[in-house]
């Protein structure tokens, strides 16, 4: 069975594609986008399979 981790991040409207090329260049999955507490803010779910 797959074991998985989980992370959030905030995501920069104007940065969005930095920010999720730095992720999965880490091995982390975008899962979902939320928004976040301003119009200019979203919020990110990762998640990525433990090693071992």
């Amino acid at each position: 069975m797959t074991k998985w981790e989980y992370a959030t991040a905030p995501l920069l409207i104007h940065a969005t594609k930095q920010i999720l090329d730095n992720w999965g260049i880490d091995g982390w999955e975008l899962v979902q986008v939320v928004p976040g507490q301003t119009a200019e803010q979203l919020v990110a779910y990762f998640k990525r399979p433990i090693a071992g």
